[in-house]
Formats: C-alpha cells, structure tokens, sequence
C-alpha cells in the first residue's frame, strides 16, 4: 500500500499550491484507530485545513482549504495523519490577536492570501517516514513539542521531526491510550505540574510539617480559582497524588443542583475543599479558612494560581499566608488585577506568571520528561483527562460546523473543551 502523505509545515510551496485532483476512498487494514485514506493520482493525499488570512473572531476569519500533498519526503520529515485535537482558549486568543505571540502569515499554504493554521495541541499518527529519521516509525503516536506546529488540519508534513515531535510513550507506544488522553496531555496537565512544582516546594513542606507535627491532617495547602479548567482537574489529580491540600474556587452553576454535582465530581478527582465564587468571596470565607481548614492558620496557604484575574484574584491574595506566592497564568474575567502594595510589604508574597510556551523553550527536556510522567499516570489509570465535547470531522465535514466548534471555546458553562475527532478523510 503506497504511503498516505500530509500538510507540511513549510516547504515543497509549489506543490501545495496545486489543485487538489479528485478524491477516492482507499481501504485500509484495521488497527487500534480507525485508518482512512483518501488517495488522488500519483499517490497525492488530499489534506484539509483550517486557515485565517486575518485577525478576528474565529466564526468570520476561519475557512477550510482543501490541497494536495506530495507523497514524496525531504530528509528529515515524517508524514502524519490526526487523530484527535483539542481546542484550547489559547488557540482562540491567536485567531483574535490577543495572544502574547501573532503568527507570521504564510503564502506557503497555497491560498490566495498568506495564512496560517491555529492549534498547537494534538496527537498524530506516523504514516511514513523520510530519510534519515530514526526515533520514528510508521503507526507511532507523536505529538509537537513546538509552538505554533498548526494541529487545525487534518494531516501534516512534519520537518525536521525528531525535533519537533514527541513519541508518546516511550517503548510501550500508545498501548492501553487513548487518542483523547495523548492529545490533551501537554499544555493543561504539564502546566498544572509544573506550577505545583517549580514555585513553592509544597511537598518539602509537607514532609516537614509532619516531621514537627504529626497530628498534622494532611499535607500542604494550594488554593486556585477557575478549579473546573483543564489545569484546574490537572492540579487537583497531581495534588491527591503528590499528597497534598487543595481549596478549590469554581462559578456558580445555573441552579443549585447543577452546582452540587459539580462540587461532588472534583471531590472525586481528589478536590479537599470545593467553594463557590460567592463562598469564596463572602466577608466569611476568611474565618473559614482560619477555623475549619487550616486549623487556626496553623497550616499555611503558601501556594495561589489564579487564571481568572478581577476581584476573584484580590481574593487569592487575601487567603494567601505570609510568604506565599501567587501565580497567575490566564485571566478569563477579562477584569484587571492591580498588584496590592499592603500584601507584596507586610505578608511578604510573591507575585509570579506562568507562560507554557516560553518555558517549554526554555526547558524543552524537561517538558518532554514531564509529558512522558502524566502518560504513564494515564496508562495506569492514575490520571483522568478533562471532559471534552467531541467534534467529528471527517472529509464531508461541513466547514460551518468546525468554525462553531473553535468559536465556542470561551462561550459560556460547557460541559467540556471541544475536541476534533478525525475519522474518514
């Protein structure tokens, strides 16, 4: 069977900016994911995108470009074909323009105006491989260790690979994985581990309170906001498993019996304490904290991240302990957060911001190894992927539906991230 090539990247402009020649379906044999391949004369994939040409809301700046892809391979470059991508707020905040980087536009992809392909999340399927890869072979799971690979399509040229491409799993590959746990592993999970590891040694202090207390309940407190996020279930697994304490802040849901559900699932996660937005704010909360929780402030909150910003952050910094440090990686409230004089001097807390993507430049070895820790947590069961709302997407897959589906990521109570599955294209 001739191999199935992808969308690159970069490179082969000419090409890409063929016309697609007419599809057909080609059989393939069976294997864990389904396998589908549409072949055009001369062993030419056909290959699907989204693409924006302009900064905007995704609804209006989003469209599907169909193109060909060449079934031979540079040195260096591995043929993929997704299985599943999520879409996170990131990618919707690129689309937009609002995102700390703006994608460069490319006349590479063939469309009439230059573009690009949002998403950075996903996990792919190698289909072949060109010369001189090694760390690869044909049926591998890979995900992209890169920012701005574009995982909105359907298949993918990959250069320089064994670079910007990560196996998943080691020896034992995609064995007892799912598509939806390799695609959603590395960015909420690997920043809900490295914000609970790299600030505040919250484990150290834990085995130190018990070494001088040990009617100590329980090991050292985090508290975080926007707790029902990826990250936010993220960091309540790693907290039960690493033994900690966690207070967790989520929004009211649209009646109270939605909200006790809510509250009664992170708990199953490993969630210690699981609060509204108004528990949390309320003039009481800080009592609370003091008499039920901490054991009259015996046992120190040292540890805040806040994605939401506004008034629910100045709460974060209210319930911090001295000491204690505030680490804020997203802001959904839109609302400012003015860094208080009065805490940074006689609490002594510490203010901080984390960005994945600059850290994973900054230590790419360490966030392949902590990639490779949350796969094996999942294969062993130890570790649950956020919920997700499936989006099929096959090669008949009406554009509008796929536009809807980015478009929806920042709308309002969801029941979970949106996520394309890819079946016949």
């Amino acid at each position: 069977m001739p191999p199935r090539p992808f969308l690159r990247p970069s490179g082969l402009a000419t090409l890409l900016r063929q016309p697609a020649p007419a599809a057909r379906p080609v059989s393939t044999p069976q294997s864990l994911t389904p396998r589908r391949h549409l072949s055009g004369p001369y062993g030419y994939t056909q290959a699907k995108s989204l693409v924006f040409s302009k900064f905007g809301e995704p609804i209006d700046v989003l469209s599907l470009h169909t193109h060909s892809i060449s079934p031979s391979l540079p040195t260096g470059a591995v043929l993929l074909r997704a299985l599943a991508v999520p879409v996170n707020p990131s990618d919707v905040n690129t689309i937009q323009g609002t995102y700390g980087v703006k994608p460069t536009f490319s006349p590479l992809l063939g469309t009439p105006e230059p573009s690009v392909i949002p998403g950075n999340e996903g996990v792919f399927e190698v289909v072949s491989v060109g010369p001189g890869i090694k760390s690869f072979k044909r049926g591998d799971w890979v995900i992209p260790t890169v920012t701005g690979f574009g995982t909105f399509r359907t298949h993918a040229v990959a250069e320089d690979a064994e670079r910007i491409l990560q196996k998943i799993g080691g020896e034992r590959g995609s064995e007892g994985l799912t598509p939806i746990q390799a695609a959603t592993v590395s960015v909420n999970p690997c920043s809900a581990w490295r914000m609970l590891r790299d600030y505040v040694d919250l484990i150290g202090h834990s085995v130190a309170s018990f070494q001088q207390d040990t009617s100590t309940p329980g090991g050292a407190w985090f508290l975080q906001n926007g707790a029902n996020s990826g990250v936010g279930r993220a960091a309540i697994q790693l907290g039960r498993l690493w033994g900690l304490r966690s207070i967790n802040v989520v929004r009211e849901r649209a009646t109270q019996e939605d909200t006790d559900a809510l509250k009664k699932e992170l708990e199953a996660l490993g969630a210690t304490v699981v609060l509204t937005e108004a528990e949390f704010m309320d003039r009481s909360f800080g009592a609370r904290l003091k008499e039920e929780f901490t054991r009259g402030g015996r046992d120190p909150v040292l540890l805040g991240l806040n994605c939401v910003g506004g008034k629910n952050a100045a709460a974060v910094v209210r319930a911090l302990s001295p000491k204690g440090t505030m680490v804020t990686y997203g802001g959904m409230s839109r609302q400012s957060f003015p860094f208080p004089t009065g805490p940074q001097i006689f609490k002594r807390l510490r203010f901080e911001g984390f960005w994945l993507s600059e850290w994973s430049k900054e230590n790419p070895a360490e966030k392949r190894e902590t990639i490779d820790q949350i796969i094996e947590l999942m294969r062993d069961g130890k570790f649950k992927p956020a919920p997700v709302q499936n989006v099929k997407w096959d090669w008949e897959t009406d554009e509008k539906i796929l536009k809807e589906a980015v478009q929806g990521t920042l709308e309002g109570f969801r029941s979970g991230k949106g996520l394309f599955t890819f079946g016949e294209t």
